[in-house]
């Protein structure tokens, strides 16, 4: 295979590192050899540099079919921030946006494409896809094209057909997440030549999970930021409890931020940037927050409600402890948890009557003509939604979420869509219009000026810019633009900062929806199972980190010995009662001189030693006491 440059290169050139993480380079090597790859690599592993490097090291383009479009954008942005050219497609996009995209990748030297794997089965994409010289064909969150995968996308089933255009491109896919029989479906599933997984242990030696069963979970969230200094993420499951989680940090004197999908795009950036710079210290956030996001330096993962999947759970908590230092992963668990876990799966699967009603009143209320709709894009208000049609948000929710698992609707957080003007008419008549309107002239000159184009196509406008520019208010020159509009000298397209709702099929009656029964029910049994399992993890007496290797497939893990279990502190296997005795007595001895560790544990009878080593080490590890000079001395008295 030609490479025009080396992976080393490559990464020194555009990212500025000296040397990959483990198993990076294995698995770039692997696809420029031409093989097809499965690379399972845990959260922060850098899983996108894997098809990014060998992108700029063929000719040709790399396709990345990912099914999360904030990240498409998000990568796209700091792709072409290195000079490196990008592009992504999605639904929701203008035909021609998608039209003038395909054909920059077929002729001009487009180096990486993102497609939402809805957008690559068109015929559109296809019949680009086979005048494009594809060096590499990468797969991201490949879980999505498994049936016994935690996130199925029936679209991704359509990945392998691609392959029948493009016979010498590799496959590599990617995830964080996956059991082994998903690994073996994975690739039988994308027609993998030869079997070829390349595999980073899901070990991590210096995260510490953490389960703690715990009536008043507040007291215990303030204790855990109290103690762990640095920077931290809490996760729950709902908007309004990020924003109360984060008051209450906030009057505690912790700095807390809230940040979920419903907040305006601005707002979620800025609160982002605080939080990664350190300005913020704990983010509370809905699982919307960490996604693509590299922080290395994240001293704990709280998660305040018990997840639905250990495969959502290990990606959440895995955020903590990248730069390979010291972190925790801590579930506050309680009963009632389980129930609401159950009662919430009982919701997600609702009855067909239910989903017809929802799809029927989506019609509705963007008044949409049925045999309409394909492609179509809007503004999407869940609550408001809910409201016009007396509906359970929660259930309407559940709704949404099967019509776009069966791939009816598309359904996303808010994306960040700028501001879009063309000019409507010739230039005759635009110059005819300056001269009886002369309060638009400087507008109309100022565009034309500045944003090349505009009478071919739509162009990206910052009316921000324009505005200062002008020495006007925003305000009215958005007045201005929607009055050229009515006048039809333009057309303008203001900026979108909320969730979308995208048809990607044409709209039936409600009647005629259907949904794959038998898919349905199996992904219902195999849900089941996931929550099973989480909980089985909050409540059984076996080492966490081992269950989690265990679920992965990695039977042979032995245990961490840092986790609650391994350090004694579960109630089954040491009461709180005693764990308080034996670490009074600790720090009684304490009081006044540092001693060795040995002096400090014979101070127990024999018959206690073996706990009392074990709380010792759960002392040190929540930095109640420290070792220095192999002496033992306290750091807090709490």
């Amino acid at each position: 295979m030609n490479q025009q440059a080396t992976p080393q290169e490559v990464l020194k050139q555009y990212w500025g590192y000296d040397a990959f993480r483990p198993l990076q380079e294995e698995i770039i090597q692997s696809v420029l050899d031409g093989k097809d790859t499965l690379a399972l690599l845990p959260t922060g592993g850098g899983k996108s540099l894997c098809y990014q490097v060998p992108a700029l090291c063929q000719e040709g383009i790399t396709i990345v079919i990912s099914p999360l479009i904030a990240l498409m954008k998000d990568q796209v942005f700091h792709l072409r921030e290195k000079g490196i050219a990008a592009e992504a497609i999605y639904s929701g996009m203008h035909f021609k946006d998608i039209d003038r995209i395909l054909d920059n990748c077929v002729y001009g030297g487009i180096k990486l494409l993102y497609l939402s794997p809805e957008r690559l089965g068109t015929e559109l994409a296809i019949e680009r896809i086979k005048k494009m010289k594809v060096n590499l064909l990468a797969v991201d969150e490949a879980h999505c094209i498994s049936q016994w995968g935690y996130d199925f996308r029936p679209s991704y089933l359509q990945i392998a057909e691609i392959r029948e255009w493009l016979p010498n491109t590799p496959v590599l896919a990617v995830t964080a997440t996956a059991t082994s029989t998903v690994v073996v479906d994975i690739q039988e599933q994308l027609e993998f030549k030869k079997e070829n997984v390349l595999q980073k242990s899901f070990k991590r030696d210096n995260l510490a999970y953490v389960v703690l069963e715990e009536e008043n979970k507040l007291e215990k969230l303030l204790e855990i930021f109290q103690k762990i200094k640095g920077t931290g993420v809490v996760y729950v499951r709902s908007r309004r409890k990020t924003k109360e989680m984060a008051y209450f940090l906030q009057r505690k004197g912790i700095g807390a931020i809230e940040y979920h999908a419903g907040l305006d795009m601005d707002t979620r950036n800025k609160r982002q940037q605080d939080w990664l710079s350190g300005k913020t210290r704990i983010m509370v956030a809905t699982n919307a927050f960490g996604m693509g996001i590299d922080k290395s330096n994240v001293r704990a993962v709280v998660h305040l409600d018990l997840p639905d999947s250990l495969e959502a759970y290990f990606q959440e908590a895995g955020r903590g402890g990248r730069d390979g230092l010291k972190a925790y992963a801590v579930l506050l668990y309680q009963p009632l948890d389980k129930e609401n876990l159950l009662r919430n799966f009982s919701h997600s699967f609702p009855e067909m009557a239910e989903l017809r009603r929802t799809y029927q009143a989506l019609g509705s209320y963007f008044q949409l003509a049925v045999g309409g709709g394909l492609g179509n894009a809007y503004d999407f208000d869940l609550v408001a939604f809910s409201k016009t049609y007396q509906m359970e948000p929660l259930r309407v929710f559940s709704c949404l979420k099967v019509l776009e698992k069966e791939e009816w609707i598309v359904l996303t957080d808010a994306v960040f869509v700028p501001s879009q003007l063309r000019v409507l008419v010739n230039k005759e008549e635009l110059y005819a219009y300056q001269i009886s309107h002369k309060q638009y002239d400087m507008v109309l000159k100022t565009i034309l000026r500045t944003y090349q184009g505009a009478f071919q196509s739509f162009v990206k406008i910052r009316e921000q810019q324009i505005a200062q520019f002008l020495k006007v208010p925003v305000s009215d020159l958005i007045r201005a633009f929607e009055k050229l509009s009515a006048d039809g000298i333009i057309n303008y397209k203001p900026k979108k900062d909320k969730p979308q709702l995208i048809f990607v099929k044409e709209r039936v009656d409600g009647i005629n929806l259907s949904i794959d029964q038998k898919r349905y029910q199996t992904l219902k049994s195999r849900q089941e199972e996931r929550i099973h399992k989480a909980i089985a993890y909050a409540e059984q007496n076996l080492c966490r980190q081992q269950q989690l290797l265990h679920y992965f497939g990695e039977t042979d893990a032995e245990e961490c010995g840092t986790c609650d279990v391994c350090l004694g502190r579960n109630k089954k296997d040491l009461s709180d009662q005693e764990f308080q005795a034996y670490k009074d007595k600790m720090m009684e001895r304490l009081q006044h001189n540092a001693l060795p560790m040995k002096e400090l544990i014979d101070s127990f009878s024999p018959k206690h030693r073996e706990r009392a080593i074990r709380v010792l080490q759960y002392l040190l590890d929540e930095q109640v006491l420290e070792q220095k000079a192999n002496k033992i001395e306290i750091v807090s008295k709490a």
